[in-house]
């Protein structure tokens, strides 16, 4: 293919992405599955296609998708729920693997236990963009996005780690339990100090060049730094990654500065959106490959082993989340000698137990992805000894038919699904407590200004203390008149203040009348470009500063 004709691809999916997500926006459909979709509908036409490239996905595309996704996720979040966590993303990935194993060992023709383990392990891990952006949307509580977003973060490592020990085995490697538990620890361990080491070597270097566009190189290199790092050591490059983007973002606050975190959060996210789209809509133009491997089986075969890894993929994760949520009082952990509540079985402080509609919304969130594909397009196409790999077209058309059934039929329905289900977080509750954190930090500035009033100064800086302290002061009013309306309100419902709204609408008729006012001095002739950019970049600044939606 010439660069001429990459390239033209290339603009015509950057294209497309942009009109599936306008589409979108307007349906509420997740973007995922509608760039599968066209992907597919790509596929079937004449033309060139792009043949999906396990190194380069595993390489260059998954690494800054899982740091950007650690980056915004809330490390104590994850800590407080870390027994579902664990639970979803390691313990049910190994059963989903053995389950499927067993499954073809014992039912599908000619299939060997390793090669079942090794689809196992690559249609385990959910991919939770698609379920996570309608989530979103629909207003799923805090626990829930962080359960989703955690599993997501973690189960990439466990799923791979398992992959590798399962190639072994089908390659002629004996395979040992004990070998290959020791191999995920290893794995494990050395990932999350990998992934450490990155995250706390990034701080001086950020500090060396505190600058914003310094910090944004720095930034981009760090998940491929984490992941060569890990590879080399021979652990999970992964989860390296993942713990580096779960520390930084955690120190995120104290590390960078405000024009630095602004800068990296607008590249990260155009990041996200290029590459989540670029990714989707390879998964569609795999179609024709998959396919075109399946001519050595017969019907029977194909039909076993597509209901094998369906069914396991879709009746276990909801079993799954129910058995270990109803676990009897006396299999919970007691740690530090803390004992359980007789009615909840849980530990004083731990979180609730999920309720059926929260396990229902969890069941319908496990959509596959990319990470199923690139894993099961690297396996190899032949063994040590240098015999093809067993069933390798079956397995990845088991796969590939996981990732479809699971993005497009569940990624569709999944906003209805929570709709009906009327599982949304309660926005008044999270308004108040945002409210109130407002308070608290416009309270401790007015304590700062006070100790600087004490403090030696001129009459310059009194004056100073004063301006900034009125300013504060009636910030300090509107809060607390929002938090009155909002603890008077409804369950659930923010109140719309129609002073409020109108300051929002006049507001923004002024930034829009300094714009074009800056605009006609420009054309003009009478203020040079460069100095145009600096006040249009104070007025962004400022219109940034508004909600985009009722006030909270």
């Amino acid at each position: 293919m010439s660069a001429e004709t990459t390239l033209l691809l290339i603009l015509a999916g950057v294209a497309v992405i942009v009109a599936v997500r306008w589409l979108a926006d307007k349906t509420g459909l997740p973007a995922a599955a509608l760039l599968t979709l066209a992907g597919i509908l790509y596929a079937v036409l004449p033309g060139p296609n792009i043949t999906l490239s396990p190194d380069l996905v595993l390489t260059l595309v998954l690494p800054p998708l899982l740091y950007s996704a650690a980056l915004d996720a809330s490390l104590g979040a994850i800590r407080r729920n870390l027994r579902t966590v664990v639970s979803l993303s390691v313990l049910l990935v190994l059963a989903t693997a053995l389950l499927i194993g067993v499954g073809f060992e014992l039912f599908v023709s000619g299939a060997t236990l390793a090669a079942g383990i090794a689809l196992g392990a690559a249609v385990a891990p959910p991919d939770p963009v698609a379920a996570l952006s309608v989530g979103r949307k629909v207003g799923l509580p805090p626990r829930l996005i962080t359960l989703i977003q955690g599993e997501g973060l973690l189960n990439d490592a466990t799923a791979l780690t398992i992959l590798t020990v399962a190639i072994s085995a089908a390659g002629g490697d004996t395979f040992s339990a004990p070998a290959a538990a020791g191999k995920f620890l290893l794995a494990a361990v050395g990932g999350v100090a990998a992934g450490l080491a990155v995250a706390f070597g990034v701080r001086p270097l950020r500090r060396l060049r505190a600058d914003p566009l310094s910090s944004n190189a720095i930034s981009l290199a760090t998940p491929f730094v984490a992941y060569l790092l890990g590879e080399a050591l021979h652990v999970s490059g992964v989860l390296a990654v993942v713990v580096a983007g779960l520390v930084i973002g955690h120190h995120n606050p104290s590390w960078a500065s405000g024009a630095t975190r602004l800068q990296t959060n607008a590249v990260w996210r155009l990041v996200d959106f290029l590459l989540e789209g670029l990714v989707f809509l390879l998964i569609g133009q795999q179609l024709p490959a998959v396919i075109d491997g399946l001519s050595a089986y017969g019907t029977s075969t194909i039909v076993t082993a597509a209901s094998i890894t369906l069914g396991v993929v879709l009746l276990l994760r909801p079993l799954w989340l129910w058995l270990t949520e109803h676990l009897p009082q006396s299999l919970h952990m007691r740690l530090g000698g803390e004992e359980l509540d007789e009615e909840t079985g849980d530990r004083p402080g731990s979180p609730a137990r999920l309720s059926g509609r929260e396990i229902v919304v969890l069941s319908w969130a496990g959509t596959r992805g990319v990470i199923t594909l690139a894993a099961i397009f690297a396996l190899p196409l032949t063994t040590d000894t240098g015999a093809p790999f067993p069933d390798r077209e079956l397995l990845i058309f088991c796969a590939f038919l996981a990732v479809l059934v699971t993005l497009v039929g569940q990624g569709l329905t999944f906003g209805p699904l929570v709709r009906a289900l009327g599982l949304r977080a309660d926005e008044a509750d999270q308004a108040r407590l945002r409210n109130q954190a407002r308070m608290a930090a416009a309270e401790a500035a007015l304590e700062r200004l006070d100790e600087a009033a004490h403090e030696k100064h001129d009459d310059v800086e009194d004056q100073a203390i004063v301006a900034l302290r009125n300013q504060l002061n009636a910030r300090l009013t509107r809060y607390r008149t929002r938090l009155e309306l909002l603890e008077n309100a409804e369950a659930g419902e923010i109140p719309l203040s129609p002073q409020y709204e109108a300051n929002l609408r006049l507001r923004r008729a002024a930034i829009g009348a300094q714009r074009d006012e800056l605009l006609r001095w420009r054309d003009l002739g009478r203020l040079p470009d460069e100095s145009l950019r600096i006040l249009e970049r104070e007025l962004d600044h400022e219109e940034g500063l508004l909600p985009s939606r009722s006030p909270s």
